[in-house]
């Protein structure tokens, strides 16, 4: 995700990284190229390169306008969703270390290891979700975390994220078998496991279930043919200008259908994506703070304006 101060009014217009510019140049270098093209040719040889009628490229501009909006929207809305599940996520992993002193109320019968295995467990899990939605990221910090025991298990888990909360959920019913917390304190305990599996599951609901193919591919083709056919219907018009009139609408229409394409996947690795290994970082770090740990992760900062 882009993390920078509000730009300037001359840094807008010079800002390249975070800009959608650098993914579609082509593609509005191309539309600038042939309008020049389409120019020159129908001033040359109008019977060759004739110009169109440009009220139906009005009408399909709207329209087109209109479809890119809803699409744009559609995205931004699970990538807002995406950050809500996890902003949850961080909520009940900081329930879950207020509470999980409770497993050493009982001072008679209280066991430290319990509640350090509890926190080690909800922050692999936070790391192990990363790489559950993120392949090949914090794989190796997830890893690391696991106690030695359950490594094996962990290892040939398909679905690591969730063994790591049915280990947390043993964890708690043995508690509560051992006398160190009582009914009332595992149906606690229990709930707020239950909302780490249920971010987790939201979560896999957005990765699994993208944007209906068929509408994506649907407004990708018409948003290139009518950029594409732009300079035709306005070289008549507008002479010269077409070719900067043609590529300002394509850096807009192409531009917003690239944005929704990274919207499209909040957990993916692009310049807009959620900075989920952040938000996994800043769960341990809360979690270890409440262990009372003075030895902690250096807070998440973003590297060349870019927050992973």
């Amino acid at each position: 995700m882009i993390v920078r101060s509000k730009p300037n009014l001359l840094q807008l217009f010079l800002i390249v990284r975070g800009s959608i510019i650098v993914r579609i140049f082509p593609q509005v270098l191309a539309v600038f190229l042939l309008s020049t093209l389409v120019v020159w040719a129908h001033k040359d040889r109008p019977d060759l390169v004739p110009a169109l009628n440009g009220a139906p490229f009005s009408l399909l501009g709207i329209a087109l306008s209109v479809f890119l909006g809803f699409r744009a929207n559609a995205c931004y809305d699970r990538w807002w969703e995406a950050r809500k599940h996890w902003g949850a996520l961080i909520t009940a992993a900081r329930t879950l270390a207020r509470q999980s002193a409770m497993l050493d109320s009982r001072t008679d019968i209280a066991d430290p290891a319990t509640r350090r295995r509890v926190i080690d467990l909800a922050i692999a899990f936070s790391h192990a979700l990363v790489s559950h939605l993120r392949p090949g990221h914090a794989t190796a910090i997830a890893d690391r975390l696991i106690p030695g025991d359950l490594a094996e298990t962990h290892a040939r888990s398909g679905n690591r994220p969730d063994m790591l909360l049915r280990e947390l959920s043993r964890i708690v019913i043995a508690a509560n078998t051992k006398g160190q917390i009582s009914d009332i304190q595992l149906q606690m305990l229990d709930a707020t496991v239950q909302q780490m599996g249920a971010a987790q599951a939201s979560c896999e609901r957005i990765r699994q279930t993208p944007v209906p193919f068929g509408y994506s591919l649907l407004l990708h083709r018409t948003a290139h043919l009518f950029c594409l056919l732009l300079p035709f219907g306005f070289t008549d018009l507008l002479g010269w200008a077409t070719p900067f009139t043609s590529t300002l609408i394509a850096y807009t229409f192409f531009g917003l259908d690239a944005l929704s394409d990274e919207l499209e996947d909040p957990f993916g690795t692009g310049l807009n994506a959620l900075p989920i290994n952040a938000l996994a970082t800043t769960i341990e770090i809360n979690l270890r703070e409440a262990m009372g740990e003075t030895d902690l992760p250096a807070d998440p900062r973003p590297v060349d304006y870019v927050l992973m």
